[in-house]
C-alpha cells in the first residue's frame, strides 16, 4: 500500500468502515489492509507515523503480556495499554508460548553463531591438526573403498 493509500484507509477507518470493504473500495489485498487496521485500533491516527526503530521487550515484559492475553483479556486492550505497534504482536508472542513455552520468549542471539574455541584466527596449529585429521579420514574413506572396490572386481574374475 502507498502511504497515500493508507491515509485514504485511515480516513474510511474513522468513518466506521471495516478492513475488507476498505481493501475493495482501495483496490488493495485485504491483508496488509487487516494490518493497518489493527493499528489503527491500538494507535488511532497515529498508526500513520512509523516509529524510528524497532523496540525490543524483555523477556518478563512479554510474559505478563501473554499470561494476562491467555487469562482472558483482550489483544486490542493490552496493546493500548502497553503501548505495542500492534495487537499481532501479542498473537504471535502467545504462538510461541503455546509451541515452545517460556524459553520461546526469551531473547535470541542474532546473526551468525560464534565459532568453536580453537578454530578462530588466531590459533594457526590447532586448525592445521583440524585440516590434517580431516585429510586423514577422507583417505581412510577413500582407501576402504577402493579395497572393496578391488575384492569385488577380483570376485567378477574368478566367476567369470
Amino acid at each position: 500500500m502507498t502511504a497515500e493509500q493508507r491515509a485514504v484507509a485511515i480516513g474510511l477507518f474513522n468513518d466506521g468502515w471495516a478492513d475488507r470493504s476498505v481493501a475493495t473500495r482501495l483496490g488493495v489485498s485485504r491483508w496488509p489492509v487487516a494490518r493497518l487496521y489493527g493499528r489503527w485500533r491500538v494507535r488511532g491516527g497515529a498508526a500513520l507515523v512509523n516509529t524510528p526503530s524497532r523496540r525490543s521487550f524483555s523477556f518478563e515484559f512479554k510474559l505478563e503480556v501473554v499470561r494476562r492475553f491467555l487469562t482472558g483479556e483482550t489483544k486490542l486492550d493490552l496493546a493500548r495499554e502497553f503501548g505495542l505497534s500492534s495487537p499481532k504482536l501479542i498473537e504471535t508472542w502467545a504462538r510461541t508460548y503455546r509451541t515452545e513455552g517460556e524459553a520461546g520468549l526469551r531473547p535470541k542471539r542474532r546473526g551468525r553463531p560464534p565459532k568453536p574455541a580453537g578454530q578462530g584466527q588466531g590459533s594457526g596449529e590447532e586448525s592445521e591438526l583440524e585440516a590434517l585429521r580431516r585429510e586423514n579420514e577422507r583417505l581412510r574413506a577413500e582407501n576402504a573403498f577402493l579395497g572393496k572396490l578391488r575384492a569385488l572386481r577380483a570376485q567378477e574374475r574368478r566367476r567369470g
